[in-house]
């Protein structure tokens, strides 16, 4: 039996306790979800490393799944270009069944290799792409056509699941079980394989984010304001790490389309928008290299 399809004994009376124990009991499972993923940093940071380097050459990264793990692979993506300024099509999320899949179960999706060759055939991967497959049990058609057919380009692959004897590592260059074990209600593994899944997902994109320089520091140095509350945080990092005041920050943001990184080196160089550009560019866009650089 796969290990995410057995009874919890810390549960079995779930059913008759009260509304806090029912809490304490699912607390208590998500307390295991964090030690399990310590226990799996080196393949994740290998992964984040392939991603990466592949977005350096312009490569793009792919999650597939279905059920809650293709909707976590879905939400994962939809937060990277408002997070980092990416292209829309630089991490993408599919779901097995389609965008209607994110709200309604589609029956038999997960068993379909025909549904999978036609999604990856609409993606037009490359050697350069990163494809991740996302499943709990790791062992559902979907999931594993799609690394078998990214494995034929040549493209990188990376499982992430919850079941060590999941079949579709057999065809990924890296994988990553995060055994979270029995679910606090038997089967649900949208509970603690999909808390596990979604951490690791952050853990992802957002390393891969860090190592390509879409960050400062800890600060979002390319974060696209969309609204209010993004271009104030805008301003206040421009302002903090050219080491001027809020307003200056943002008068410079609000003239040169709230590009950030260039702000920046307006403001500390006095020079142009297009001189800051050019400086990035030479640089790949990392903001602390052009730093180093201009202090040698």
């Amino acid at each position: 039996m796969i290990i995410t399809e057995k009874s919890n004994p810390n549960t079995i009376n779930i059913d008759c306790a009260s509304s806090l124990e029912i809490a304490q009991m699912i607390n208590n499972e998500d307390l295991k979800v964090a030690q399990k993923i310590n226990e799996n940093l080196e393949p994740i940071a290998k992964a984040i490393d392939i991603i990466s380097e592949n977005f350096l050459v312009g490569g793009r990264l792919f999650y597939f799944g279905a059920g809650t793990s293709g909707r976590l692979g879905v939400l994962d993506a939809s937060e990277c270009p408002p997070t980092f300024s990416s292209e829309p099509d630089m991490v993408q999320g599919i779901i097995a069944g389609g965008d209607r899949a994110l709200r309604f179960a589609i029956e038999g999706a997960e068993d379909s290799i025909d549904l999978a060759r036609e999604d990856f055939a609409k993606i037009q991967a490359t050697k350069n792409d990163t494809i991740v497959s996302i499943s709990a049990s790791g062992n559902a058609n979907y999931v594993i056509e799609i690394l078998k057919l990214a494995k034929e380009i040549g493209a990188k692959t990376i499982a992430l699941t919850c079941n060590p004897n999941a079949k579709m590592s057999e065809f990924a260059d890296v994988v990553i079980c995060i055994e979270t074990g029995a679910e606090a209600i038997t089967g649900s593994t949208r509970m603690k394989a999909g808390t596990a899944q979604k951490m690791v997902l952050n853990m992802l994109t957002t390393g891969a984010m860090v190592k390509i320089g879409k960050v400062y520091k800890n600060l979002m140095i390319d974060v696209k304001p969309t609204n209010i509350k993004l271009k104030d945080r805008a301003a206040r990092i421009v302002a903090e790490v050219a080491q001027v005041e809020k307003e200056v920050a943002l008068n410079t943001l609000e003239e040169n389309g709230y590009n950030l990184k260039e702000a920046v080196l307006q403001i500390k160089y006095g020079i142009t928008f297009e001189k800051a550009q050019e400086l990035l560019k030479e640089h790949n866009g990392i903001l602390r290299k052009v730093f180093e650089t201009s202090q040698q």
